[in-house]
């Protein structure tokens, strides 16, 4: 009956799933056409249609029991708990996420939604050392939600929630696409030196542009490479090290009763846990910083693990698992594609036999690079600050979004307010 609401049992929703490993120790489980949902691959998204990994024929014959058709509704439940999403595609997890293949009268985006206000409710219990760090299929069958019976009420709601979701996603799709363009082109130009190559090969002659680089941009590039101690680069570059051409600032971690969640202080930042697609996002504050990075500054992880990179949003506190880079021209696209190059080199901090990788501020510090003339980081810096700029405005808008669904999401969850007047909230504050 539409208006009519209930409280339910999750397992009486559907099939509850508890996910399953393959044997990690034969690698033919892996690499093959199903989707392996682990914890990192709920990252915000709704539908998870990409992992880190996925599991071949073989390894899903091993767990067959625990697989997950499209539509079916996750949420982690074991150590990070609330991280939620749906599948699209014939799909299996780790046995930290527990699933349910709804029933045909509940909507699957609707379960979403109900199971990520669920996640924010077990995870602030959880916070308090609470049992729900860690829910088991028993308990996470037993616990109740309410939704309407009708399942046209539910898809509604779904929808105006989903409205704003597709907008953010539609931004991070815009986002990634803009930093792989300008990834190519810092690598082009600093690391394959592509213009150095097609004079070399013939390739380009004077007054004529190249895919990526306007023709009056190839003066400024040598016609040949010569040999350094880091291979082959363009005649007239050189080599130095990090010190002498950016500006590296350490974090300290404050102590902890200086630490807050209410909003008190500066954004404070330790590591991965922090770090988005591009920007860090705002968890925890600090009442007295003591090390800090400004809007625009590179952050890379410096501790397990080394070399995860995000982009300052604003002026923040940096803890000792991160640092702040900015190249000594101010140039802060330079800076952020640089040191996402550095990849290679900050993993084998991360091998050198510690259990923890760590880089130090001397080795930081010393590590030799590539050093172009300043007249082509000015110029890179030409091009792709307005790439980062859309970017950032897409962070914003998202972000902006992203607290409208936050509010309107718990109150449309539990029939607190009616379809009609969320749409009419939305329609007063955003436009979508």
């Amino acid at each position: 009956m539409a208006g009519e609401w209930v409280k339910r049992k999750i397992g009486a929703l559907g099939r509850v799933v508890t996910g399953k490993t393959p044997p990690t120790s034969d690698s033919s489980n892996y690499g093959g056409p199903y989707l392996f949902i682990t914890i990192p691959d709920l990252n915000g998204r709704v539908f998870i249609d990409r992992t880190e990994r996925t599991i071949s024929e073989k390894g899903a014959k091993l767990i067959a029991s625990s697989l997950l058709p499209p539509g079916s509704v996750m949420m982690s439940c074991i150590a990070t708990v609330g991280k939620c999403g749906i599948t699209t595609a014939p799909s299996f997890t780790n046995q930290q996420i527990n699933s349910v293949i709804p029933n045909d009268d509940v909507d699957p985006r609707f379960l979403y939604y109900a199971f990520t206000e669920l996640g924010h409710q077990l995870e602030a219990i959880g916070a308090g050392g609470s049992v729900y760090t860690n829910v088991s299929k028993k308990r996470f069958s037993d616990i109740e939600v309410t939704l309407p019976v009708d399942i046209n009420e539910q898809r509604a709601i779904a929808h105006i929630l989903g409205t704003l979701d597709d907008k953010i996603e539609l931004n991070r799709r815009m986002s990634e696409t803009l930093e792989a363009m300008a990834r190519a082109l810092f690598k082009a130009w600093f690391v394959d030196f592509e213009p150095v190559r097609a004079k070399m090969e013939g390739r380009w002659q004077r007054g004529q542009s190249l895919p990526g680089l306007p023709a009056h941009l190839y003066d400024l590039f040598p016609d040949r490479l010569a040999d350094s101690e880091l291979g082959e680069i363009p005649e007239g570059w050189r080599i130095d090290q990090i010190s002498n051409h950016f500006r590296v600032t350490m974090g300290q971690s404050p102590p902890g009763n200086t630490y807050n969640e209410k909003g008190d202080g500066l954004p404070f930042y330790q590591g991965r846990v922090d770090f988005g697609f591009r920007f860090p996002t705002r968890r925890v504050f600090c009442t007295a910083p003591t090390r800090l990075a400004d809007a625009g500054d590179t952050l890379v992880t410096v501790r397990a693990p080394v070399g995860d990179s995000n982009m300052a949003l604003e002026r923040c506190c940096i803890g000792r698992g991160v640092a702040a880079v900015r190249h000594t021209s101010g140039a802060v696209s330079y800076t952020y594609y640089f040191v996402r190059s550095l990849k290679l080199i900050f993993e084998s901090f991360e091998a050198e036999g510690t259990v923890f990788g760590a880089i130090t501020k001397d080795a930081f510090l010393s590590i030799k690079c590539v050093v172009p003339p300043t007249e082509l980081v000015q110029r890179f810096e030409q091009l792709c600050c307005p790439i980062d700029e859309k970017i950032e405005r897409a962070e914003r808008e998202s972000r902006t979004l992203a607290a409208v669904r936050d509010a309107l999401l718990p109150k449309l969850i539990r029939g607190e307010i009616r379809v009609k007047d969320a749409e009419r909230f939305l329609k007063e504050r955003i436009s979508c």
